[in-house]
């Protein structure tokens, strides 16, 4: 009887962990719209679409280039940001390359700006050069405590890079040094908990990751206590606002630690912003 009951564990815990391997394979496509001004809402004056890429974590990535490339090819981008966590191994340096030729290959109207996370810091001297130049070579604008601005039908949008929070690398302050008072700020992030520090400054809307959505979210994330007051407060995925500023923390498209996933998806998510 014993040995009957030991047998069925093993098999109930091998069914449980091919299903969680089975849905790092299962990418959601998320569609988030955000009013700016709400009053050009109505009449779709000015529409930015964003792509937001975050997490890809190399080392435990189910998705090819080529599938990526099945999941975005005939959209229509106006910018594509990667919010960090790219990797943690130098050797995973060249695997990033093909995801980069198809995001590039999607030829977003004003380009593609990407910031770090803490895994990329991982990375030291040497290595962490290479991860940046490769970045740069493949046309993404890497922000770190800086900003950029680009016009999109008149209108400025300031992109604004605030490095990895918890690895204490932000500098707000310097983040948003010199941008036009007039302009749109979207903030890019890999941390969210940043948004807790971020009350004296203006922006619109802010991107992050770093959560996963729990990875492993079942029945509750309860590993997520230690990673900050968002995450104690049970803010751990999708659209938030804090005072009244709206955030969205992507659930990522990779994993750590084990390539599975409970009660979370990869995600692959499309911002439209009405400016």
């Amino acid at each position: 009887m014993v040995f009957l009951i030991f047998v069925y564990i093993i098999t109930v815990l091998l069914i449980i962990l091919a299903k969680a391997y089975k849905n790092t394979k299962e990418v959601i496509i998320n569609q988030v719209e955000i009013p700016i001004k709400a009053e050009e809402v109505e009449e779709r004056a000015t529409t930015f679409q964003i792509l937001h890429i975050s997490d890809l974590h190399l080392e435990n990535l189910s998705i090819s280039p080529d599938e990526m490339y099945d999941h975005l090819k005939g959209r229509s981008v106006d910018l594509i940001a990667l919010t960090g966590d790219f990797l943690d191994r130098k050797r995973s340096i060249p695997k990033l390359v093909p995801y980069l030729e198809v995001f590039r290959s999607l030829q977003p109207t004003h380009g593609m700006y990407g910031v770090f996370g803490n895994h990329d810091y991982v990375l030291k001297g040497h290595h962490f050069q290479m991860l940046e130049d490769t970045l740069r070579k493949h046309d993404c604008h890497i922000l770190k405590n800086e900003h950029a601005s680009i016009r999109v039908n008149g209108q400025i949008v300031n992109i604004v890079g605030v490095d990895d929070y918890s690895t204490n690398r932000s500098d707000i302050d310097a983040s948003f040094s010199g941008v036009e008072n007039n302009g749109v700020n979207v903030v890019l992030t890999h941390d969210p908990n940043v948004v807790l520090e971020m009350q004296h400054v203006e922006y619109a809307y802010l991107l992050s990751g770093h959560f996963h959505g729990g990875q492993i979210h079942w029945p509750k994330p309860y590993h997520l206590v230690k990673m900050g007051k968002l995450a104690q407060m049970n803010m751990i995925k999708g659209l938030h606002k804090h005072e009244g500023k709206p955030f969205y923390i992507s659930e990522g498209l990779g994993q750590t630690g084990v390539n599975i996933r409970l009660g979370s998806r990869p995600e692959i998510t499309f911002h439209q912003l009405f400016i």
